[in-house]
C-alpha cells in the first residue's frame, strides 16, 4: 500500500434532480404510458420474443427483410448491433441517421458471466471468428467477446453452437440485465474470500431472459466478486456485490449501487448491509425491479439508476429495499478491505490446490480466432483447465500444473497473449472504436497499439523505473466505454481544431483526463480524473503527449507518489 495519501476521491458530477409536477415515466409514481419513441417499442411487444423472428424469418429472408423496431431495437436484446460502414469519417457520425452509418453487417456480443472457458469452448468460439466474423473477436472490458461482421443468415447457427458450450448472448444488449462482470480466479485462488459461482449461477437461472425484467429504463450492469484484489470494477456498476467478512455471520457480501460512468460519471455507493450467499440473489432481484419500477425513463440520458440513487440517496434506496421488495431487514456489514493487489491478474500465481493460474495481456483485447483456438490447444497441450476473461481485457488460464507453468507461458506468446508485458501493455485498454461502432468519431485500437509499440522503445529508459503500471483507457467518443475517467491517463474520442485561420482543419484527436482510479492496491479510494482547459491531443501526436507526460512525472513525482497523486496536485502546464 502506498504510504502517501490517495487522490480526491470524487463521487462525479452533480445530477439534477427530475423536474416536479410531471411524468418522469416512473411506473410506480407515474403509471406505465410510454413517454418516448424507446417505451414505445418495448411497450408494444417483448423485446426478446424477436429470437423467433431472427430464427425464422430474418435468417432465411436476409437482412432487408428486417423492420426499423427489430433492427434498431429489439435485436439488442439478444447481443446484436448493426456496425458501421467502412469509410465514414469521424466528422459525419452526429449528422448522419443510424441507416445511413451502418453496414449490412452485425457487431454480435456473447455474455461468458465470469464462466471459465474450457477446450471445447474456446474451440466453438474461434470457431465462430473465423466462420462468421473474419477473424475478429475482442475481449471486452466487461468480460465479452465481441465479434463484427456477423451476417443475419448466420446467427441461428452460431446461437446453436453457443449453447453446446453454455454461452450465450441473451441480454447482452438492451435495456436489460447485461453481462456480469464475476472474479476471473473465483473458487480458485487461494486467497479467496468467498466463492461468487453459485450466485451468479442462480442469478442467472433464475432471472436472465425473464421477460419481467426485459423492459428496464437503461441498461443495468452487475459485478461479482469474494476476491480481496477487488478485480470487478464494483464502484461503476449498477450493482455490486464484494466479498467482505461478518465478524458474526461470517463470509458474505457487502452491497453497492448506483455506479456508471458515461457522460455523467458517478461511482457506486455503499448501502452498508449485509448480504449472505443465500440472500444474494434475491437482493439483486430486489435492486433490478427498482430500477425498473421507480427509475425515470422520460430521458434516456437520466434513465440509469446512478440518477435515482442521487435523488433518493442511500438510506431510502436501502428503505426501500428492505420494505418493499425484501419483506425484511438487512443486517449492517463492513466495507470491503484496501485492495491486496492488482485485480488484472496479470503474472503467475499459485491455487489453493497447488496448481497455478497465468493472467495473459494481449493487445488492447484483440483476441480473433487464432488466437482463442490457439489457447485451447496449449491449455490441452499442458494439462491444464480453462480460462476466463477479466474486467481489464485480459485472459486468465486456470489450473496449470506447476512444472508446466514455463511451458504454457512461453505457449502464450505467439498467440499475442503475454505473462510479463510491459506497464503500457499491461495497463492499456481501448474500445471498438470507429472501426466498427456507428457514435464512435475516432479510431482506438489501432491507435493504441501503435502508441504502446512506439512508446516501449521511446520510454525504455524510463519503464524500468516504474514501480507500477500506468492505466491508459482510450475511447472512441464521449460515452466511457473504456472507463477514461477512472484511468491514470484517459482519452476521451473526439475531432481536434489544428492550425488558424484559413489553414485549420479538424482532425481526430482527444480530450485527455488525468489521475482517475479505481479502488487498487495502490489507491483505498475511487476517484475521478482532472481534466486540464485546453488540453487537446491529436490522435497522431498521443505517442506524443504520453512520452512527455510519463517523463514529466518521473522527474517530479514524489518517492512512493502514484501517477494519480501526482496528476492531482501537479499544475496544468506540466500536464500539457
Amino acid at each position: 500500500m502506498s504510504t502517501t495519501a490517495s487522490p480526491p476521491a470524487t463521487r462525479g458530477a452533480a445530477v439534477r434532480p427530475p423536474r416536479a409536477g410531471r411524468s418522469n415515466g416512473q411506473w410506480k409514481v407515474d403509471g406505465t404510458e410510454p413517454l418516448n419513441p424507446n417505451e414505445v417499442f418495448k411497450a408494444e411487444s417483448d423485446p426478446l420474443a424477436v429470437r423467433e423472428r431472427i430464427e425464422q424469418i430474418y435468417a432465411r429472408e436476409g437482412f432487408d427483410s428486417i423492420p426499423g423496431d427489430d433492427l434498431h431495437g429489439r435485436f439488442r436484446w439478444w447481443g446484436l448491433y448493426t456496425q458501421r460502414k467502412p469509410g465514414i469519417d469521424g466528422g459525419r457520425t452526429a449528422t448522419l441517421e443510424p441507416h445511413e452509418l451502418e453496414d449490412r453487417y452485425f457487431m454480435l456480443r456473447v455474455r461468458t458471466d465470469g464462466q471459465a472457458l474450457d477446450p471445447a469452448a474456446l474451440r466453438v468460439l474461434g470457431g465462430i471468428s473465423e466462420d462468421f466474423a473474419r477473424g475478429t473477436a475482442d475481449v471486452t472490458d466487461r468480460q465479452n467477446l465481441q465479434y463484427h461482421w456477423i451476417g443475419v443468415e448466420d446467427v441461428p447457427e452460431i446461437w446453436r453452437r453457443l449453447a453446446t458450450v453454455g454461452l450465450e448472448t441473451t441480454t447482452a444488449c438492451g435495456d436489460t440485465p447485461r453481462g456480469f462482470l464475476g472474479s476471473p480466479v473465483a473458487g480458485i485462488a487461494a486467497d479467496e474470500i468467498i466463492d461468487p459461482t453459485p450466485v451468479i449461477l442462480e442469478i442467472k437461472r433464475r432471472y436472465i431472459g425473464d421477460p419481467e425484467l426485459a423492459n428496464l429504463p437503461r441498461k443495468f450492469k452487475t459485478a461479482i466478486t469474494g476476491h480481496p484484489s477487488l478485480d470487478v470494477v464494483h464502484e461503476i456498476n449498477d450493482i455490486s456485490l464484494v466479498g467482505v467478512v461478518h465478524p458474526e455471520l461470517g463470509a458474505g457480501y457487502d452491497l453497492w449501487v448506483g455506479g456508471a460512468l458515461s457522460t455523467t460519471p458517478r461511482l457506486g455507493e455503499r448501502l452498508g448491509v449485509f448480504v449472505t450467499e443465500e440472500q444474494a440473489p434475491d437482493v439483486w432481484h430486489g435492486v433490478i425491479r427498482i430500477f425498473r419500477d421507480y427509475g425515470y425513463r422520460r430521458l434516456r440520458n437520466k434513465a440509469r439508476l446512478k440518477f435515482l440513487l442521487a435523488d433518493w440517496g442511500t438510506e431510502k434506496f436501502r428503505e426501500v429495499l428492505e420494505r418493499e421488495y425484501l419483506g425484511y431487514a438487512l443486517p449492517d456489514g463492513p466495507a470491503p478491505a484496501p485492495a491486496t493487489r492488482p485485480g488484472d491478474h496479470v503474472g503467475v500465481h499459485e491455487q489453493k490446490d497447488g496448481r497455478f493460474y497465468v493472467g495473459a495481456a494481449p493487445v488492447v483485447g484483440r483476441v480473433g480466432g487464432n488466437t482463442l483456438t490457439g489457447l485451447a490447444d496449449l491449455i490441452e497441450s499442458v494439462g491444464a483447465e480453462s480460462a476466463r476473461l477479466t474486467a481489464h481485457q485480459k485472459v486468465v488460464v486456470l489450473g496449470v500444473p506447476a512444472d508446466r507453468v514455463d511451458e504454457l507461458v512461453a505457449g502464450l506468446e505467439p498467440l499475442g497473449l503475454t505473462a510479463r508485458p510491459s506497464l503500457l501493455r499491461r495497463s492499456t485498454i481501448a474500445c471498438t472504436g470507429i472501426e466498427f461502432c456507428k457514435l464512435a468519431i475516432v479510431d482506438t485500437k489501432d491507435t493504441a497499439a501503435r502508441a504502446i509499440s512506439e512508446l516501449e522503445v521511446r520510454l525504455g529508459d524510463v519503464l524500468p523505473r516504474l514501480e507500477r503500471p500506468l492505466e491508459i483507457n482510450v475511447n472512441g467518443c464521449p460515452n466511457s466505454c473504456a472507463r477514461i475517467q477512472t484511468a491514470d491517463i484517459g482519452f476521451k474520442g473526439q475531432l481536434v481544431t489544428v492550425g488558424t485561420g484559413d489553414d485549420a482543419e479538424q482532425v481526430p484527436g482527444f480530450q485527455v483526463h488525468l489521475g482517475g482510479g479505481l479502488a487498487t492496491s495502490d489507491r483505498e479510494d475511487a476517484g475521478l480524473g482532472r481534466t486540464v482547459r485546453g488540453l487537446k491531443v491529436t490522435a497522431e501526436g498521443l505517442a506524443d503527449y504520453l512520452e512527455k507526460v510519463v517523463r514529466r512525472f518521473d522527474a517530479d513525482h514524489e518517492q512512493g507518489e502514484t501517477f494519480a497523486q501526482w496528476a492531482h496536485r501537479a499544475d496544468e502546464e506540466a500536464l500539457r
